[in-house]
């Protein structure tokens, strides 16, 4: 089968097409066609080497297809079901195989691209705003990045569990694509400082929750948009990593919190993946979430698919299909 692999740390250009063995399920694995294949900041920085892979290595942690061949021990799922998963390598090939323990079943109604694009991003949202800082109604959040793919959903989310969301985006375009997503009011960061605005428009008060997939970029801003005993939610780094945080920086702050979640903590346990999962199909199948898909690339401009990500111009999710 034709994959993408790694075989070296660098930029776009390492993504290689190759011709590598069909998988064969393990116990407790399931092999699955692979349809579409979503791509995250997780792929770049796997494949520059800021996290560490074994290599040769193909990435991709999030894909939906049809499952071919089940393993030994796999006894909720079976051939010709159609499934997704997130949070395990492989994804950038024409087949993969994956630990059962991590696939969910996709319903009717939820198609494949929706399902790739919707997942990792989707249950990362899932838990920030139902678990990391559960949201609260009438309680104002800021959500960096509110045009992303994950931002958009982070928006949406927020939006309903009745907060009053301030998104930050660069351009006019994506101040668009955030209001239409629901945010109350929308920072253009290119333009204006973030933690003045925020104070303005929360009457200096500041917002109960950050939530930062951006880094080093705006971590200063969102430090100082909190209210006292807010939260700093950072959860990627798509600008860069934080520098080393002084902890006193938190008391002055107003005594606010830092946290700094993974998802694969919050959906260690099955029954709580098949929970987030659920939701959001269940919204996505009702009208009541929408996942934007920015830009969809052939397999083999993977590394185009990751240049465009890196660029921050881009909105919505990014898929291979």
């Amino acid at each position: 089968m034709r994959a993408m692999v790694i075989e070296e740390n660098g930029g776009p250009e390492v993504l290689r097409p190759s011709e590598v063995p069909d998988p064969v399920p393990g116990p407790g694995e399931v092999v699955v066609d692979v349809t579409a294949r979503g791509v995250n900041f997780i792929d770049i920085y796997q494949r520059s080497g800021l996290y560490e892979v074994p290599l040769p290595f193909v990435p991709g942690m999030e894909a939906a297809g049809v499952v071919t061949a089940v393993g030994e021990g796999v006894e909720d799922l079976s051939a010709g079901q159609r499934v997704g998963w997130a949070m395990a390598p492989g994804a950038y090939a024409e087949r993969a195989a994956v630990k059962a323990s991590l696939v969910v079943p996709v319903p009717d109604g939820v198609s494949d691209e929706q399902a790739a694009a919707l997942l990792l991003q989707g249950m990362t949202a899932h838990s920030l705003t139902h678990s990391v800082h559960p949201v609260s109604e009438g309680e104002t959040v800021l959500v960096h990045a509110a045009a992303g793919g994950t931002g958009l959903l982070l928006t949406q989310l927020a939006k309903a569990r009745g907060a009053r969301v301030i998104g930050t985006v660069s351009t006019e375009a994506k101040e668009r694509i955030a209001r239409e997503a629901g945010a109350d009011e929308v920072v253009r960061y290119t333009e204006t400082s973030v933690a003045e605005a925020v104070r303005e428009l929360t009457s200096g008060e500041g917002v109960a929750a950050v939530y930062d997939g951006v880094g080093r970029d705006t971590f200063d801003a969102g430090l100082a948009s909190l209210r006292p005993r807010g939260v700093l939610v950072l959860f990627g780094q798509s600008s860069g990593p934080v520098a080393p945080v002084d902890p006193q920086r938190l008391n002055a702050a107003g005594s606010v919190y830092l946290t700094r979640p993974s998802l694969a903590h919050f959906v260690a346990d099955r029954q709580e993946l098949l929970g987030r999962a659920g939701d959001l199909f269940s919204l996505l199948a009702q009208g009541r979430l929408d996942v934007r898909i920015g830009g969809r690339y052939p397999l083999a401009d993977a590394g185009r698919a990751h240049t465009d990500l890196a660029s921050r111009r881009t909105s919505g999710k990014l898929l291979l299909v």
